[in-house]
């Protein structure tokens, strides 16, 4: 039904609909699935999210030790009244943090849209409920939004870390989620897509440099700066700011930075973060001598 963004919100506004239907008729003439069918599984998607945050708003830490506990830190920090950012925003960077840091842990996460990135998504989600005060229907629809632009970005870029840096893993959902957040809060379609814009435009070049080639340090924290960008980028287009480069002219320009990227900062834990004495020692600590050789095995199986 639709390739781009463009079409997507052309639409949209031509069917008088949200982003979230669009998608949802896309997902019920390809899949042959019913509506109800449909919305059940976006359903249940949404049910894991919640039981993440759940889950690591209560502390977990991983089995590297790594990371973990961050996401109970930040909502005490909240509590104490010394926070200097918003309570919405640094409760969204909370749960994308939690998030994520289950995922470390080896917990149950809903990849949005990898498993790297699946902080920014229901972080931003379950933090704008608070003032927004959403059905379980539209909170569903909320993912059918950021899915739709995922959708853009996949078969015009890439979502992934190894193709083309962090840019196209956390800089994808963190787009998403903008999207979705001013679909959310009543923006238009053309806000949604400028959401969008304007939060992956700020995330271009982001590499991908995982320490130890562990999806923890520095993934664990990209999720939370994602979600703050995800919010700020919102609020940016709801005020009616808008982006200069058109949302599909910013998702090709990702794709183009990914391909012009070196190989050793795109998931193979040989620049970046990953090259520092701190990751070299780190690796070391974790995988013991020779821990390249079982590095490489690791990422080429």
């Amino acid at each position: 039904m639709f390739r781009n963004v463009a079409e997507l919100v052309q639409l949209a506004e031509k069917n008088q609909v949200k982003i979230a239907e669009i998608m949802i008729r896309q997902e019920i003439e390809v899949s042959g699935l019913t509506r109800e069918e449909v919305m059940a599984k976006m359903d249940k998607n949404l049910t894991v999210m919640e039981q993440a945050v759940e889950r690591g708003l209560n502390g977990v830490r991983s089995h590297t030790g790594l990371t973990g506990g961050d996401a109970v830190l930040l909502q005490n920090y909240i509590k104490s009244g010394n926070a200097l950012g918003g309570t919405i925003l640094l409760d969204a960077v909370s749960k994308a943090v939690a998030t994520n840091e289950v995922n470390a842990a080896m917990g149950v996460i809903c990849a949005t849209p990898t498993a790297g990135s699946a902080g920014v998504v229901p972080g931003t989600l379950f933090a704008v409920k608070e003032k927004l005060n959403p059905t379980r229907e539209e909170m569903i629809e909320f993912l059918f939004t950021a899915a739709a632009f995922g959708f853009v970005v996949a078969n015009n870029a890439s979502i992934s870390g190894a193709a083309g840096g962090c840019q196209a893993e956390v800089g994808s959902a963190s787009g998403m989620a903008a999207a979705a957040i001013v679909e959310l809060a009543g923006g238009s379609p053309q806000q949604a897509a400028e959401g969008m814009a304007i939060t992956l435009k700020n995330m271009l070049g982001l590499v991908c440099d995982p320490v130890a080639g562990l999806v923890e340090v520095p993934c664990v924290k990209r999720n939370a700066m994602g979600a703050s960008n995800a919010i700020t980028a919102a609020d940016m287009a709801l005020a009616g700011i808008t982006s200069r480069i058109p949302c599909d002219e910013v998702i090709h320009a990702m794709f183009l930075i990914g391909q012009s990227m070196p190989s050793s900062l795109r998931e193979t834990a040989e620049g970046g973060l990953a090259a520092t004495p701190t990751g070299r020692r780190l690796e070391q600590e974790i995988f013991g001598s020779g821990s390249t050789v079982k590095l490489k095995n690791l990422i080429v199986s």
